[in-house]
């Protein structure tokens, strides 16, 4: 698709959401959205809607006190932390592919610190319903996570189920998933197909999520939309949530915005 263009300025909107909507995919352990029409124009000269969401639903944003107890909720997260310069980065990888800190060191554009980073492993190209996406997805390994922490990023989001590799979620053996996992099937797999148990390659519980959410850094998951437009740029980012007191995470619109012109460049700060 192409990117919505402000006439006033010449300023480029890229959209790295999934639609989001009846039928949005769910992650194994969600009930699906519902949306109901309470007033229709057909009965009442008005549109009205119920949602029915767990925030955790198409392309959103986790912040801290998501997996970590006694850290910030959403609304004590500093606005600035959703919007800032940074760079998307291509890292490809195949089924239960793992990205890991050197796959982030040599990635390009060289990523900073304060950067808002988007890592695109192709992987939003199968969105859906469907195993592939969520059974099969690759994802951060904890040493991802703990160069994103070393590197004191503003924000990371990449287009994959979530912010770890499957097998180091609930899908696992591990929180509400053990000891066989939500999806048994996908771990008898992965044992059929290694030789291993998924306990032994991913022994822990959302090590990436630990690592970057305990020093602050919010968390995008499910990224997509046009990224693959933007990828291997630096850009301008936004991504504003709810203000949700007590909020553990929230659907975010992402966009990313680009100046043809090269004048428009916010320079952020703030850790």
């Amino acid at each position: 698709m192409s990117p919505q263009i402000d006439p006033t300025n010449g300023l480029e909107y890229h959209e790295l959401s999934h639609p989001w909507g009846h039928g949005v995919p769910a992650w194994p352990y969600f009930e699906d959205v519902k949306i109901e029409r309470l007033h229709t124009m057909a009965r009442s000269g008005v549109l009205t809607q119920k949602i029915t969401t767990v925030m955790h639903s198409g392309t959103h944003v986790d912040v801290p006190g998501h997996v970590i107890e006694g850290t910030p909720l959403l609304h004590e997260i500093p606005l600035w932390r959703f919007f800032g310069t940074g760079v998307i980065v291509s890292i490809p990888k195949e089924k239960w592919g793992v990205v890991n800190a050197a796959d982030l060191e040599a990635a390009t554009p060289e990523i900073q610190p304060d950067d808002i980073v988007m890592v695109n492993t192709g992987w939003h190209h199968h969105y859906g319903d469907n195993s592939m996406y969520y059974a099969y997805s690759p994802g951060f390994d904890k040493s991802a996570g703990e160069w994103f922490a070393d590197r004191k990023v503003r924000a990371v989001g990449t287009d994959t189920q979530a912010l770890d590799h499957p097998l180091a979620t609930a899908i696992g053996p591990h929180g509400p998933g053990a000891p066989n996992g939500l999806l048994p099937w996908a771990n008898e797999e992965y044992k059929k197909q290694t030789g291993r148990a998924v306990i032994e390659d991913f022994p822990e519980w959302e090590p990436c999520h630990r690592a970057i959410l305990s020093k602050g850094i919010v968390g995008f998951e499910n990224v997509g939309g046009d990224i693959d437009d933007v990828t291997g740029q630096r850009v301008t980012f936004a991504a504003f949530p709810w203000r949700w007191v007590g909020g553990d995470g929230c659907i975010v619109r992402l966009v990313a915005i680009v100046d043809p012109k090269g004048n428009f460049r916010i320079e952020t700060g703030g850790n």
